[in-house]
């Protein structure tokens, strides 16, 4: 083994038989020793089986005559022969318009719109918690000990301040964080639990779109928790616990959050005075 931990993008090249051997000997240790995990990746194993298998046929079949490029261009050439140039143009358009759509028609026919903004957030946090939270040989890969460290190497990945929520007034313990990938880039995942082994995730991560959001409650399957976006950061705390218990937790971290947002504005504007960008 060589200490490193495993991360989300080791679990889905795994799945798409991309590791080189060590690596991926790593991984099934990594496996055998968390069957939740195992579990996981069972299923988006079988998940990507399912759908190259559903999608094959589609590859295989021929492009649509209606949809050739030879066509095209000869209906093209044809118009341009007419006396009538201004009437070709307008046709010429059409027909470009009418197999660029048919050709999107065809590609994207049975997919659906994947998830963005905060619904995205919402879904990315379940997802971790999934994984992390119920891991109690290595949720974090770096311990709460390690917090200055942490921060430090989450705030450069995200290219944005980020500080360590405290919950500790409403009982729950900082384990310690980790690093995790998501479709939408890199973000921050910060781990807490009380003295009854509930667990609490954090998930931070800069926003594309909806960066500033209100805070709402979302649930996936036994999972309840808060998300929202804030100066193009955002946030989703989760926990397999009662959403009207998790409230309080959210409006902490919102809070602190907020804080460390206003100071690094005014930091951010300090700056530009001494650089005599701003009067």
């Amino acid at each position: 083994m060589t200490g490193r931990p495993i991360t989300e993008d080791d679990l889905h090249a795994y799945i798409d038989e991309a590791l080189d051997p060590t690596r991926r000997g790593e991984v099934l240790a990594y496996l055998d020793a968390h069957p939740e995990v195992e579990r996981r990746v069972a299923a988006m194993a079988a998940q990507r089986r399912a759908l190259r298998s559903a999608l094959a046929p589609v590859a295989e079949e021929p492009v649509p005559p209606e949809l050739s490029l030879a066509r095209i261009i000869e209906a093209r050439q044809s118009r341009w022969r007419s006396r009538w140039v201004p009437t070709w143009r307008s046709a010429a358009a059409a027909v470009l318009m009418v197999g660029l759509g048919g050709i999107g028609g065809w590609f994207a026919r049975g997919t659906a719109p994947a998830a963005s903004g905060i619904a995205a957030l919402k879904e990315e946090a379940a997802a971790n918690y999934q994984v992390y939270a119920a891991d109690h040989i290595r949720p974090v890969e770096l311990r709460a000990g390690d917090r200055e460290e942490l921060v430090t190497w989450i705030s450069q990945r995200l290219k944005h301040p980020v500080a360590v929520p405290d919950l500790s007034r409403s009982g729950y313990r900082f384990m310690g964080g980790r690093l995790v990938a998501t479709p939408h880039g890199a973000a921050a995942l910060f781990l807490y639990d009380d003295d009854r082994g509930t667990r609490v995730a954090v998930l931070v991560r800069p926003m594309e779109v909806e960066g500033d959001t209100p805070m709402s409650p979302h649930r996936e399957g036994p999972l309840a928790g808060y998300a929202w976006a804030d100066r193009g950061i955002g946030y989703s705390l989760v926990a397999d616990a009662p959403s009207a218990s998790l409230h309080p937790l959210a409006n902490e971290v919102r809070q602190q959050a907020d804080r460390v947002g206003a100071a690094s504005s005014i930091s951010a504007i300090d700056s530009l005075k001494r650089k005599r960008i701003l009067p």
